[in-house]
C-alpha cells in the first residue's frame, strides 16, 4: 500500500550540532513521523560526531538544497545567526523550528515573524521549558477551570550558570546573552502559558555581580496580566544554592542529583582562553542533556494559585492542593519534552494543527525580556504597548 502525503515521515536537517541539536537527536530518531536528513555545521571538530549519524553534513545552510523534498530545518546556532538563517530557509520554501531564545532582539524577531507569512511557512520557537509535561497538565487544569481563575503563578530558578563554559556571546546581552535572554526565555514562556493573558506591565531588577565575568546573570521579574493575574521570576545563575534542594534532588532534565552529585561551579572559569571555554563547552555538550530521564524535569520550582487550590511540580508529576485535600496527578515520563516539541511541529507542518510556540509567541516572550532589562535600567515599570 502507498504512503499517503499524511503519513510519510517528515524530511528535517538540523542547523548547528551543538547540546540543544544532538539532545533532539534521539528523540528524532525514535520518531517515525520525522526523518533526519542531514546536518549543517562548519566546526570541523563537531562536524565529526555529526558524521557518525549517517546523514550528509555540510558546512553552509544553502547546501541543503541539495535535498530533495526538505519540510524543514531546525536551527540550533548561536542566537546572533538565528534571524538571518531563519529568514533564509523560510524563502526556500522550509519551515523553521528554531532554539530559544528566537533572536538577539524584538527586531530581529518581527523580521522573521513577516518573513513566515510572506513565504507561507511556519516558524515553532523550542525547545523550552513550557513543554515539559508538568507544565502541559498544569496549563490544562486551568484552562479546564477545575481550580478556579488563576490568580498566580512564581518560578525561582537557582544555578552556576554563569560560571559553565560558555561562548563569548552567551555572555552579551546585545546579542541575546546573559540570564534574563537565555534562561529568562523559558520562564516567561512558562508564566505566559499558566496565565494564560497578555502582559500589561513589567517590573524587574538585573544582576551584574562578578567583574571577572561580566553578564546578567541573574534578575527579578514581576509581571501584571491583563486578566489580573501576576507571576514573579527568579533566576540567580550565580548561586551557591540550588533550586534542586527544592525539587526533592531533582534537575532540569529530571535526574536525580544530591549535593554531593552536582559538578556545581561557584568561581568563574579562571585563566581560560575562548578557545579553552569553547572546547569545554563542546566536551560537555557531549552529555549536557541526556535523552530521557526516570522523573519528570524541573526548570526550579513552579508554584500555582488559583482561586479554588494551588499546584506545584513533583518528581512524578504536579501536586493539586484543594479545600477537600491533596492529591498528587503522575504523568508519564517516557517522552522527553523534545518529543513534546516534535508532536507539535509535525501537526505544524502537515497543517493538522496551529500549534502554540509559533514566531510569534516568541516575539512576545523576547520582547518580554527586553522590557524586564529596560524596567532594571530605567528603575521604572514598563507598560507593553499593543
Amino acid at each position: 500500500m502507498a504512503t499517503t502525503e499524511a503519513q510519510r515521515p517528515l524530511r528535517i536537517a538540523m542547523v548547528g550540532h551543538g547540546a540543544a541539536a544532538q539532545a533532539f537527536v534521539p528523540a528524532l530518531q525514535n520518531n517515525p513521523q520525522f526523518a533526519l536528513v542531514a546536518i549543517v555545521e562548519n566546526n570541523a571538530q563537531v562536524q565529526a560526531s555529526a558524521k557518525a549519524l549517517g546523514v550528509p553534513v555540510f558546512s553552509q545552510l544553502e547546501d541543503l538544497k541539495q535535498i530533495a523534498h526538505l519540510d524543514g530545518v531546525y536551527i540550533a546556532t548561536p542566537t546572533p545567526c538565528h534571524a538571518e538563517q531563519c529568514i533564509q530557509a523560510l524563502a526556500n520554501g522550509w519551515h523553521v523550528l528554531v532554539e530559544k531564545p528566537m533572536s538577539s532582539n524584538a527586531a530581529e524577531a518581527l523580521r522573521m515573524v513577516s518573513a513566515a507569512q510572506q513565504f507561507g511557512k511556519t516558524i515553532t520557537v523550542g525547545h523550552s521549558h513550557s513543554f515539559d509535561a508538568p507544565i502541559q497538565a498544569m496549563r490544562r487544569i486551568i484552562q479546564s477551570g477545575e481550580l478556579g481563575a488563576v490568580q498566580m503563578v512564581n518560578t525561582w530558578c537557582y544555578t552556576d550558570w554563569v560560571y559553565r563554559p560558555r561562548r563569548p556571546e552567551e555572555l552579551d546581552p546585545a546579542l541575546g546573552g546573559g540570564v534574563t535572554f537565555r534562561q529568562g526565555a523559558h520562564q516567561i514562556d512558562i508564566l505566559r502559558a499558566l496565565c494564560g493573558a497578555k502582559v500589561q506591565t513589567v517590573k524587574a531588577k538585573v544582576f551584574n555581580s562578578d567583574p571577572q565575568r561580566q553578564t546578567i546573570g541573574a534578575h527579578a521579574i514581576y509581571l501584571d496580566f491583563e486578566n489580573g493575574s501576576a507571576a514573579t521570576a527568579i533566576y540567580n545563575g550565580y548561586a551557591g544554592l540550588s533550586s534542586m534542594d527544592w525539587t526533592h534532588q531533582v534537575s532540569e532534565w529530571g535526574f536525580l542529583q544530591t549535593a554531593e552529585q552536582r559538578p556545581w561551579k561557584r568561581r568563574p572559569l579562571q585563566h581560560a582562553t575562548a578557545e579553552q571555554e569553547l572546547a569545554a563547552k563542546q566536551e560537555r555538550a557531549k552529555t549536557a542533556i541526556p535523552a530521557s530521564a526516570p522523573w519528570q524535569p524541573h526548570f526550579g520550582l513552579t508554584v500555582v494559585s488559583c482561586t479554588l487550590g494551588d499546584m506545584r511540580q513533583t518528581p512524578e508529576g504536579i501536586l493539586i492542593a484543594t479545600a477537600d485535600g491533596e492529591r498528587e496527578l503522575k504523568l508519564p515520563h517516557h517522552l522527553s519534552p523534545r518529543d513534546g516539541v516534535l508532536e507539535e511541529i509535525a501537526e505544524v507542518w502537515r497543517g493538522t494543527g496551529p500549534g502554540w510556540h509559533d514566531g510569534q509567541w516568541g516575539y512576545e516572550n523576547l520582547r518580554i525580556c527586553e522590557a524586564a532589562i529596560a524596567s532594571a535600567h530605567s528603575g521604572r515599570e514598563w507598560v507593553m504597548t499593543p
